[in-house]
């Protein structure tokens, strides 16, 4: 077999550190040229501003890169081409998934995480659940093609974690919500499905949910280095940021898991997809108003209106819709065309 290429099979899945078990697939085999048949597969592990690391069948490695690399265009959990007797980056295979946001001021986007099967958003049953700030993580979810799922923490905290729960259930069809406590063991196998072999998740939430205590739950008691947690004002439960960069560690059920530093802000940007999934029942609506450029507002025949005035849809909901609508809108970079109908 040529170096450096893997033969998918069923059992190399049992095998802890083979390809697949690093969550490679078919989509990535199926990127590889024949030319390119001496390199061999890593998974990025940790971005630095001048190093990359990588996980390799045989365990951690630092890459050797070439001269001009910017590590800025690479996420935690991407898949990269490598000379195996030396390590060098050759180059980066296209992403399944991608999590990516816009910070203020900025004018390009900044990764986040990549090839993230499922994002698990996590909040609290107290303060911190916002249902408008938790549809922003679901439209990073939806746009970047990572299967979201709430996590409620602090349950027995609240005196009716029920209510958080079928608030959380209604802000997007089909939205897993799972309610745990990220210090029990219990809470890796609720989280079992998502987080089986060769499966990658990754976290993101306000600082102080729990996010890095799940990370040390679901990397289960045999981990090199666990992260550090922190408390949370108990006035507005918001806590400091303990975790400050982005990492892969393995999960004791066999995947992966990225935790990501707190994110106090998040500004919605190139998301018209994810935005339209979430509200998914606004935007079937849409068609069936009289006109094709309804606002939704005040147009006569409007059916979004329709379903508000028959307790069918929240009007909350219009709300947030034209919010997230509006800065999307604003935060998104136009091209600009020259006379001559090329881009500049």
């Amino acid at each position: 077999m040529p170096r450096g290429r893997t033969v998918i099979k069923h059992s190399d899945a049992l095998n802890p550190m083979s390809l697949v078990s690093l969550g490679w697939s078919d989509f990535f085999e199926d990127q590889c040229e024949p030319d390119e048949a001496d390199l061999a597969p890593r998974r990025i592990a940790t971005v630095h501003r001048s190093r990359l690391t990588a996980l390799s069948p045989a365990g951690l490695v630092e890459l050797t890169l070439p001269v001009h690399t910017n590590t800025g265009d690479f996420a935690v959990g991407d898949w990269v081409l490598v000379d195996p007797e030396t390590q060098t980056l050759n180059r980066r295979l296209a992403r399944r998934t991608v999590l990516e946001r816009r910070t203020e001021g900025s004018k390009t986007l900044q990764l986040a995480a990549a090839n993230v099967d499922t994002l698990f958003v996590v909040t609290s049953c107290n303060a911190d659940f916002n249902p408008a700030r938790l549809e922003r993580y679901l439209a990073l979810a939806n746009q970047g093609g990572t299967n979201p799922v709430i996590l409620l923490t602090k349950a027995d905290t609240a005196a009716d974690a029920g209510a958080y729960r079928r608030q959380a259930a209604e802000l997007q069809r089909g939205l897993a919500v799972v309610t745990l406590n990220p210090r029990r063991p219990e809470a890796a196998s609720a989280l079992a499905p998502w987080c089986g072999v060769g499966l990658t998740v990754a976290l993101v939430g306000s600082s102080g949910v729990g996010k890095s205590t799940l990370v040390n739950t679901l990397a289960g008691p045999g981990q090199e280095r666990p992260q550090e947690t922190g408390g949370i004002r108990e006035h507005d439960a918001k806590g400091r940021h303990t975790t400050t960069s982005r990492s892969l560690h393995p999960i004791a059920g066999g995947g992966w898991v990225i935790d990501t530093p707190g994110m106090r802000t998040l500004h919605v940007s190139d998301a018209a997809e994810g935005i339209n999934t979430l509200f998914a029942e606004i935007t079937e609506l849409a068609p069936l108003c009289r006109f094709r450029d309804c606002t939704h507002a005040h147009e006569p025949g409007c059916a979004v209106q329709a379903a508000i005035a028959d307790g069918m849809l929240d009007p909350e909901r219009l709300t947030r819709w034209r919010k997230l609508l509006g800065e999307n809108r604003d935060n998104t970079p136009v091209l600009s065309g020259s006379r001559n109908g090329k881009k500049r």
